[in-house]
């Protein structure tokens, strides 16, 4: 009788620790990475009197992740992200937004139109 029962109590460790896997996979385990991150990457940019700040570089982002981008420009402009075709209109001290998801690989401008200021450059991988 002993002996049945510690096989009764083994299986059933065995059950819960593999539904506890199982439901670790499925909230945010091994196989999350496989679907769009959760987080938002925010890029924040100012330009005044001609000069980008942040300078200008590289910024990257996970495919399937949701860019927030931010533009504050002292003159009336256009910011563009090339190759996702988003766009905002930047009017003198007021923050525009671009919002949208990565879901294309590659390296993409951010750039002004008028002023033809590189902003930076959207890595996404």
């Amino acid at each position: 009788m002993r002996l049945f029962a510690s096989r009764i109590r083994l299986l059933a460790t065995g059950a819960l620790l593999g539904a506890t896997l199982l439901g670790a996979s499925a909230c945010g385990g091994a196989d999350a990475g496989a679907s769009a991150p959760a987080t938002v990457k925010e890029i924040a940019v100012t330009i005044k009197g001609r000069a980008v700040t942040p300078p200008p570089g590289r910024v990257e982002v996970a495919k399937g992740q949701k860019v927030k981008i931010t533009v504050t420009s002292d003159v009336a402009d256009e910011a563009h992200v090339h190759g996702y075709d988003k766009g905002a209109d930047l009017q003198p001290g007021t923050p525009a937004t671009i919002e949208f998801v990565a879901d294309q690989t590659g390296l993409f401008e951010a750039e002004t139109h008028e002023q033809e200021l590189q902003l930076f450059q959207l890595v996404v991988r």
